[in-house]
């Protein structure tokens, strides 16, 4: 199977060449219920590669353009140490495959797979077709089961959306500030190693708005009231659609939430307007931000804080407990709030940069006890719910200092040039135009950066492209 990646998947993509260590890592713990027929589960982990066949490809970077392709090898059931091992042993993307199984001792079975190809309902699902096969029955046939034609008609779609997408996000989008909260000022973007903790969260249900819209709103109302007048948080919206009903994939997406809670609002109001807004977004959420806005760096995180919800299949797995939650050991930004919501309740997973908030219980603890206060009268106003603190000045980034223009006599101006002209399709193109201008994104970029360092040797990080965005500007970061 050879396929060209998903809008989705070349964030990702992108976002992993940055430095993304194990951020991407998916894992699912299964305490087993008994010892396991080792030779059965190997089959049934055999079978579920054959059925999801997105598990046993790798990337071959063609270009600066990565296509899927069978790995080198099929993934087998593995033995490890620990399960901390298992989880964080790195994938070798070039080779694959994308997933692993391994056994921990006879009790605990560890499923890693990577974010490329993997994401929170596809747990559901592998979890699902893993225990039919490790008993002997086949799940049901799935049907629209090629990827490189579900990825091809969400291009499509992608492509359609994006003028009104672009609209969308032209009045909404800006570059969120730093998030204040008790002991830190939350400002990474980036993936780093964490901290993490799970605590059981009661989420409250009525009749106006979602629990998932609840659990956002009473979000932004805490940032709120610790000074942040502005709150932004990222939130991973699914993006499948019948088609892609039963398949293990990437369908999510990453999207902003900015809002403004004020203490005299009461929640189910704030609940009701973050509910509007969010269904405003829900109309673009298979769009990428960073193909509706142009010149939007790439992060590992679109905000500091950022949410996922999702719920949990409504039975429990014959093959034993299993933790939907377990931490890869990263955070991508500063907080992530991760809640799993199952028949018995929501559980959350905080997990935490600690060079930027040394300690989350504070925030878990406040969180908690607004959800509480808000079930018992959502009607209250927001500064009855939680004291709010006198909002904090907005920062404003120090500018940096452009590169020095290039000699427009410079011949690598003319070699870079002509390589944009044959990535972005047009000619001329001046030493002074910048790309996003000229309808260039991140897929363009990474075209233009593997071209220059295959026909000319030389090399640019994103970070850098995207701070000289013009050929003069490129080759005076390379002339540098």
């Amino acid at each position: 199977m050879n396929s060209q990646l998903s809008y989705t998947q070349h964030g990702m993509w992108i976002a992993a060449r940055t430095g993304a260590g194990t951020a991407y890592h998916m894992p699912i713990v299964v305490t087993l219920d008994a010892a396991p027929d080792r030779g059965a589960l190997a089959k049934a982990c055999r079978a579920v590669v054959e059925r999801h066949p997105l598990l046993g490809c790798a990337l071959r970077d063609g270009d600066g353009d990565p296509v899927l392709v069978p790995a080198a090898e099929l993934p087998g059931l593995e033995e490890a140490g620990s399960v901390e091992e298992a989880v964080t042993r790195p994938f070798d993307l070039a080779r694959g495959p994308l997933v692993r199984f391994a056994l921990v001792g006879d009790e605990t079975l560890v499923v890693v797979a990577h974010h490329l190809v993997f994401d929170g309902q596809s747990k559901d699902l592998l979890v699902a077709d893993l225990a039919a096969y490790y008993e002997g029955s086949t799940p049901a046939e799935l049907e629209h089961s090629d990827h490189a034609g579900r990825s091809a008609a969400q291009r499509e779609r992608v492509e359609a959306l994006l003028p009104e997408a672009t609209a969308f996000w032209a009045g909404r989008w800006h570059e969120p500030d730093a998030t204040a909260v008790p002991g830190g000022s939350l400002r990474s973007r980036r993936a780093a190693a964490a901290e993490a903790s799970r605590f059981p969260l009661e989420i409250p249900r009525w009749d106006a708005v979602t629990q998932f819209e609840v659990l956002v709103a009473a979000v932004h109302v805490l940032l709120a009231s610790y000074g942040n007048a502005e709150v932004a948080t990222a939130l991973d919206l699914s993006t499948r659609t019948e088609r892609e009903a039963g398949h293990v994939g990437p369908y999510v997406n990453e999207l902003p939430l900015f809002s403004r809670p004020s203490a005299d609002t009461p929640f189910a109001r704030f609940a009701a307007d973050v509910r509007a807004e969010l269904r405003g977004i829900y109309r673009y959420r298979e769009v990428p931000l960073a193909r509706a806005v142009p010149g939007l760096r790439p992060h590992a995180a679109l905000a500091p804080v950022s949410i996922s919800y999702r719920r949990l299949p409504g039975t429990a797995s014959p093959l034993g407990e299993v933790q939907w939650l377990a931490a890869n050991g990263s955070v991508r930004g500063a907080l992530q709030l991760q809640v799993a919501h199952g028949p018995s309740g929501a559980v959350a997973s905080l997990r935490h940069d600690p060079l930027e908030l040394p300690d989350a219980g504070r925030f878990a603890a406040d969180l908690a006890g607004l959800l509480a206060a808000v079930a018992a009268d959502p009607q209250r106003p927001l500064g009855e719910l939680v004291d709010f603190a006198p909002a904090l000045p907005a920062t404003v980034a120090e500018p940096q200092a452009p590169a020095a223009p290039a000699d427009a006599g410079d011949p690598l101006v003319a070699q870079v040039r002509e390589i944009w002209e044959q990535v972005l399709e047009r000619s001329p193109i001046g030493p002074h135009e910048d790309i996003f201008d000229l309808g260039g994104h991140s897929l363009t970029i990474t075209q233009i950066i593997a071209r220059m360092q295959q026909q000319l040797g030389v090399e640019i990080g994103l970070d850098d492209f995207f701070d000289n965005s013009t050929i003069a500007g490129v080759v005076a970061v390379v002339r540098r």
